[in-house]
């Protein structure tokens, strides 16, 4: 049996909420999450993986092999938004996915969120990874400590905004880790 941290267990129980089939992944690293998804979705299920770097992804592929779900995977090594927009040429793939994680270059997270709300079906759901940057969205800019200043602090707090915002979505931000912020899409 498959050992989930308590991240984990939330990710399955989303992606089982929603009876995911379609999902997309962006920012795969060695793949936990997208282990997870893989062994969560029904075996006819299909995950579009885009990461920058296969040789992370490769790093944990021979784990997803041995547990017989790499059939469930395309992997694409590109810069995710050019995928997206990919996409999205093919009116099929708009509100066709069912269920969406993020986790890559945090300067895009709100050009990802545009797309991926044309790509996610009503009731589907985006979850984002990292939105509490170490607890510095929440806190003045002068207390924030240097490792965790920059482009990155201020996109987490770009998106944060813009989804509070958006009426398109029901929002849940939630402590875990470094912060997941999980979105359903409601028009």
């Amino acid at each position: 049996m498959l050992l989930l941290t308590i991240h984990g267990q939330l990710m399955a129980m989303l992606l089982r909420l929603v009876n995911a089939k379609k999902t997309i992944e962006i920012g795969v690293f060695t793949g936990y999450s997208l282990l997870l998804t893989a062994l969560t979705i029904p075996e006819d299920g299909q995950i579009t993986a885009i990461d920058v770097n296969r040789e992370t992804y490769e790093i944990g592929l021979p784990i997803i092999k041995k547990a017989g779900v790499d059939h469930k995977i395309n992997f694409i090594e590109s810069e995710a938004l050019s995928v997206l927009d990919q996409l999205l040429k093919y009116s099929e793939n708009e509100g066709s996915f069912d269920y969406a994680f993020v986790d890559a270059d945090k300067d895009n997270y709100c050009n990802y969120h545009e797309r991926l709300m044309k790509l996610l079906k009503v009731g589907g759901i985006a979850v984002y990874d990292n939105t509490l940057w170490g607890g510095t969205v929440a806190v003045p800019e002068e207390q924030v400590p240097d490792h965790f200043r920059g482009s990155s602090r201020q996109a987490i707090l770009d998106l944060n905004r813009s989804l509070a915002d958006d009426p398109r979505v029901q929002l849940s931000h939630v402590a875990l880790g470094d912060g997941i912020t999980i979105c359903r899409r409601i028009f």
